[in-house]
């Protein structure tokens, strides 16, 4: 049976807004167009399943989305190009985002340039008294479950920068944002540094698909965690 025309993907984004589509039916509506026996909503499940959901379809290459069954090139391109278009606007938008104050605030800023990654990446943050960002920088990178960062490293652009204070930031990728013993040893390591130095580190954020997690809350056991310089203070 035909859906009717108000149940169509299509006409559900236009009335509905872009919340009320699903993952498949968004990427049909980029496909445009199926093969014989399968519509284009029934290949865009079909292409989810082999490239492990909508992540792996970021990190997908177009050769390889043109080998999946139902797929051509023109369409393995389309589909590449609206994701990085997206990944664009959202990391324009990060870019305006220039006052921390919360975790929330963090992960706006950087989930755009860790998500989908395999491997743990380390960021830095230096702000300055009024949690403006003065510095940004990648300062590890590691595998699935670990990323090893030396504090030299960690501080090294702060206080080239001669920031007010820190927030250090890694990805999960396994998803679950929740601090491993590891984690919260280094934290403990930074926060002793940025001690000695005069820049505290006042938060270590964890970004993940399964959500966000600060470790000044974790630690402190507070429901709400400060991310920027005041709000910590």
């Amino acid at each position: 049976m035909s859906e009717s025309p108000s149940e169509r993907p299509r006409e559900r984004l236009w009335s509905q807004g872009k919340d009320r589509v699903s993952d498949a039916e968004l990427l049909a509506l980029i496909l445009g167009t199926g093969r014989p026996g399968r519509d284009a909503t029934a290949v865009a499940y079909d292409v989810l399943a082999a490239v492990g959901g909508v992540p792996g379809l970021a990190r997908a290459w177009p050769q390889e989305l043109a080998s999946i069954d139902g797929l051509g090139p023109a369409q393995a391109a389309r589909v590449v190009a609206a994701l990085a278009l997206g990944a664009r606007a959202v990391d324009r938008t990060r870019a305006r985002l220039d006052v921390l104050h919360c975790a929330d605030d963090v992960r706006f800023r950087l989930w755009p340039r860790l998500a989908g990654l395999e491997h743990e990446v380390f960021y830095v943050v230096g702000i300055d008294a009024r949690n403006t960002v003065m510095i940004e920088a990648e300062v590890g990178r590691g595998h699935l479950t670990a990323v090893d960062v030396h504090p030299r490293e960690v501080f090294r652009p702060l206080v080239r920068a001669g920031v007010a204070a820190a927030v250090c930031v890694h990805n999960h990728p396994s998803g679950d944002p929740t601090p491993s013993e590891p984690d919260l040893a280094l934290t403990q390591r930074l926060r002793a540094g940025g001690e000695l130095l005069g820049i505290p580190v006042i938060d270590h954020v964890i970004l993940a698909d399964g959500g966000t997690v600060s470790i000044a809350e974790w630690l402190a056991g507070q429901p709400a965690a400060a991310a920027g310089g005041e709000a910590a203070a």
